[in-house]
């Protein structure tokens, strides 16, 4: 008994009031329409604002305009990402083509992050060398940014802590609504007071505000592209946990990875009694893998060793 090893599929559809407890899952309908609307009424946006920037020559409408351009592409990445969860596993792409999720999820980080440099660069340049602006224009441009972008980020927010790259459309969006009414605020002030460095101040106070809620989306999907614990998951508990079920004597040599942004998988070694029969090894696992569902851990291999034995692992 020294090599069993078992592979378990999600079974959280199966028995509703045993594996249904997962308390991970997105709704595929509702997350696939909030994708699709999101990218026709932003990419209209960016059509109207691209138009109006260049009539009135405004830069700070035309860099804004293709920073949502650029949301609008990690949006529709986000969606083929989505899409590509269903591919089903083949002999050369054992989980199928669910890890794209991580990478989209990282690469859309990534694009922030450029975007937001982008904006630092350009507001410092016009801190340095403020330009006449028509902040009348500006504003109502921009007011029809908040409202567009602040409803398709509504779509998004039920399910933004349930998977990265849906948390990732939610901040590109709310990133959107902040720096519209950022232009909002500044063409009102321009309008006024004329005093057009306020536009360019307004930029980086934004840029800085994005930051901090672009940085753990980063962390998280460059943690989980490397293969590392996804969050909320603690080998420690894990180990306490099983190892403190009836008829597990040792569980060790854990790993725990993100299969895609939903799921997990894990492998260990588990420790049972000499004199274990194969039915009673059958039902530990049947319990173990229960109870990692529980953990969010979808798919388990458990290799199956009896105390004693000898094992080369190194943390054995």
């Amino acid at each position: 008994m020294a090599d069993i090893t078992t592979h378990q599929h999600d079974h959280s559809q199966d028995h509703g009031h045993g594996f249904g407890h997962h308390h991970h899952a997105v709704d595929p309908k509702q997350v696939n329409r909030a994708f699709v609307i999101g990218i026709v009424l932003n990419f209209a946006f960016v059509l109207i604002e691209a138009a109006v920037g260049l009539s009135i020559h405004s830069l700070s409408l035309l860099s804004d305009a293709g920073h949502n351009l650029a949301d609008v592409a990690s949006l529709a990445m986000s969606l083929i990402a989505f899409r590509l969860l269903k591919v089903k596993p083949t002999e050369k792409y054992t989980y199928g083509y669910k890890k794209t999720t991580i990478l989209v999820a990282l690469f859309n980080g990534a694009i922030l992050l450029v975007s937001l440099g982008a904006i630092g660069y350009e507001a410092i340049h016009r801190l340095l060398d403020p330009e006449p602006l028509p902040g009348k224009t500006i504003s109502i441009v921009a007011a029809i940014g908040i409202g567009i972008n602040a409803l398709t980020a509504l779509l998004f927010f039920r399910n933004k802590e349930k998977d990265l790259n849906i948390k990732g459309a939610f901040l590109h969006l709310l990133s959107d609504a902040i720096v519209s009414a950022g232009l909002v605020i500044g063409g009102l002030l321009i309008f006024y007071t004329h005093l057009y460095w306020i536009d360019a101040a307004l930029s980086l106070v934004v840029a800085i505000v994005i930051l901090f809620s672009t940085w753990s989306l980063v962390r998280d999907s460059l943690r989980l592209s490397l293969d590392g614990v996804p969050e909320g998951i603690e080998i420690p508990k894990i180990k306490s946990l099983i190892c403190g079920m009836k008829g597990v004597k040792d569980f060790h040599h854990i790993h725990i990875w993100a299969i895609s942004t939903t799921e997990n998988a894990l492998t260990a070694h588990l420790v049972v009694d000499r004199d274990s029969d194969m039915a009673t090894v059958e039902g530990l696992k049947h319990r173990i893998k229960h109870e990692l569902l529980h953990q969010n851990i979808q798919h388990a291999t458990l290799e199956v060793e009896t105390e004693n034995a000898p094992c080369d692992e190194p943390d054995c």
